[in-house]
């Protein structure tokens, strides 16, 4: 299905979405945050609409003074004309002083609105984000979240602040200014309604095309933008394979296909822009034909009609403010939609309300329950801990495509066991379930008799470290990769680095553990990234060890040092080593062969030689490569 289909059938959608008021509404708790900013912005509303509807008329009661009309006030008739003058004058100045003044004041107001509803909405939606589980990740690409995190937020920040206010601002200034009108001289005031009401329902109608357009101009944007994340981070393979034209060729094409989007909105846009000034246009010519026949009929006055003309330059002023921040409206619509989807994620990995500690409690200082739950006085020191059970665990990505089948084993405290298999024997998908990164689709999961589920997700993954193939590193300082936010002391980390044998590595940094690292580390070798890994996991000093082909980037005498130093740190840890140079695995306890989601052989290297079986084979092939 093309990108055009996919978005042809969201649209057939569009009545199952949200409408445009309840999309608003999910903002409303995020303005009440800034509810004192929100009710000064919306009471300054009053006297900006009255300062401003009030100058074409005080204009109008200058030039009915000053041509000695009925249509001037008796207040100002009954004075001499300089000081009549000089009060209308003098009035006039301050509305525009009030209007100019005011407006400035709003202005910051409802910025200084957006901002915070805008940082509170980006706050949150981070938030969320990374409290998804990883099954989210696997289907949306990185352009897109970005996308949506950061200028799908901007755009609706001004929903509130630029939009909702500005609208607002501008039916009650149209409502006050039509009320004065009305009650000066009600023709001239019907004529300009029947002209104003057709031309909102165009507005409105051309608003809704352009909402379409926009919500696909921004999927475009987001599928750009995942391009280009995905052409920077795989810059590599591109060079090396020589795709750079045709790569931006398909750059090119999606490039354009925005473009077209974005050509559409600036469009209508332009459109409800040129509309509206040949509506004030025509409006102004329809007051002076009509107030030219009324006024040679001696039913109106000149100021009257001066009044009138302003008025109609007035009354479509807000108009077409307002088709630009419904055009704001719209797109932050669109916005709120898309992160609407995001935030309406579910998170599938949760902690449950009653959640339970029991033996975990004796590894992270929660004695008392431990204390008070021994059934021998006489026992003084704590169970020993790290035992892993799957109890028929089934698990499947998708669907019932499973990956993992009836899996039932159990690693013993302190055990050290190896998962082997082919490619797509489910090694890494046991791991992920183990540390909870996916809930199994049926069985369960115990360590030290506890479910996982019942335990918190942060104390499950501190009682655990990971230990990936390649080690990922944030941008900053050697030591705050170490600790990664924990509060470790300098001490705690230079110990840490001791006991995994990298202190002299790190040493030998430009400035030690003070040395910045660039995002994902691209100032230090593969191997060294590896090396601040064991560190990481060594410091936080799990009970679980998790190895996946930690070692492999690493040359012969970093490995053999990085070994020694991991021996001592599985000396009595429960460790699962996933690997592929079954040459590493030989002295492991126990050897799972898993092929397909299943568990077929189990036992120790020498044993799986004599079963003659998968092992064995897997075996006899890398001593023959070898």
């Amino acid at each position: 299905m093309s990108i055009y289909q996919s978005l042809k059938k969201s649209y057939r959608q569009d009545r199952r979405r949200e409408n445009d008021w309840r999309l608003f509404l999910r903002l409303v708790p995020y303005a009440r945050r800034s509810g004192r900013l929100l009710a000064l912005s919306m009471c300054l509303l009053v006297p900006i609409a009255l300062a401003n509807a009030l100058q074409p008329f005080l204009i109008g009661q200058v030039i009915s003074l000053i041509r000695h009309e009925p249509s001037a006030y008796e207040f100002f008739r009954n004075r001499p004309l300089s000081q009549g003058l000089n009060i209308l004058e003098g009035s006039l100045v301050i509305a525009i002083a009030i209007q100019l003044m005011l407006t400035g004041v709003q202005g910051y107001i409802v910025q200084k609105l957006g901002q915070q509803i805008t940082a509170a909405v980006r706050q949150d939606l981070f938030q969320h984000v990374t409290s998804l589980a990883v099954r989210f990740f696997d289907r949306t690409p990185v352009g897109k979240l970005i996308t949506r995190i950061t200028s799908d937020v901007e755009v609706l920040g001004d929903v509130f602040s630029t939009g909702a206010i500005g609208i607002v601002s501008n039916l009650f200034l149209m409502l006050v200014t039509l009320s004065l009108m009305f009650s000066i001289q009600w023709q001239l005031a019907c004529l300009l309604l029947l002209i104003l009401l057709p031309i909102s329902w165009l507005i409105v109608y051309i608003q809704k095309q352009y909402r379409k357009a926009n919500y696909k101009g921004r999927e475009e944007l987001s599928i750009l933008n995942s391009q280009l994340q995905e052409n920077v981070l795989g810059i590599n393979v591109v060079q090396l394979f020589r795709r750079e034209k045709f790569n931006a060729e398909l750059f090119r094409a999606t490039n354009n296909n925005y473009t077209q989007q974005v050509d559409k909105t600036i469009f209508y846009d332009s459109f409800v822009s040129a509309t509206l000034e040949w509506i004030g246009l025509i409006a102004i010519a329809g007051v002076l034909c009509v107030g030219g026949w009324l006024l040679l009929g001696k039913s109106l006055t000149f100021g009257t009609l001066s009044t009138f003309i302003l008025y109609a330059q007035r009354l479509f002023d807000p108009l077409r403010d307002f088709a630009e921040k419904f055009t704001v409206i719209q797109a932050g619509f669109t916005a709120i939609e898309r992160v609407g989807d995001i935030l309406d994620e579910p998170i599938e990995i949760r902690d449950r309300a009653n959640v339970r500690f029991s033996i975990f409690d004796a590894k992270f200082g929660y004695i008392d329950e431990i204390v008070a739950n021994l059934e021998s006085p006489d026992l003084t020191s704590p169970p020993e801990l790290g035992e892993i059970h799957f109890d028929h665990v089934w698990f499947a990505y998708k669907n019932d495509d499973y990956v993992i089948k009836d899996l039932d084993f159990t690693i013993h405290p302190g055990e050290k066991i190896a998962l082997v298999g082919p490619t797509g024997a489910g090694k890494t998908s046991i791991i992920r379930l183990l540390c909870r990164l996916y809930e199994p689709t049926q069985g369960r999961i115990l360590i030290d008799g506890v479910d996982i589920r019942e335990v918190p997700q942060a104390e499950l993954r501190r009682y655990m470290a990971v230990i990936l193939q390649e080690g990922f590193l944030f941008a900053g300082d050697v030591k705050s990769n170490i600790s990664l936010g924990d509060g470790y002391t300098i001490e705690q980390i230079q110990q840490a680095a001791e006991e995994t044998n990298i202190a002299q590595f790190i040493e030998e940094l430009p400035q030690g553990y003070d040395t910045q690292l660039r995002e994902r580390g691209t100032n230090i070798s593969s191997g060294q990234k590896q090396l601040l890994a064991f560190a990481r996991a060594a410091i936080r000093n799990p009970q679980i060890l998790v190895l996946d082909e930690a070692t492999a980037s690493l040359d012969v005498a970093t490995e053999a040092s990085v070994q020694e130093a991991l021996n001592q740190l599985l000396l009595r840890r429960t460790a699962i080593i996933i690997a592929h140079r079954l040459s590493t695995i030989r002295n492991v306890d126990r050897i799972f062969v898993l092929k397909r989601g299943e568990l077929i052989e189990q036992g120790s290297h020498d044993q799986l030689l004599q079963q003659q079986g998968l092992y064995a084979t897997l075996h006899n092939l890398q001593m023959l490569g070898s």
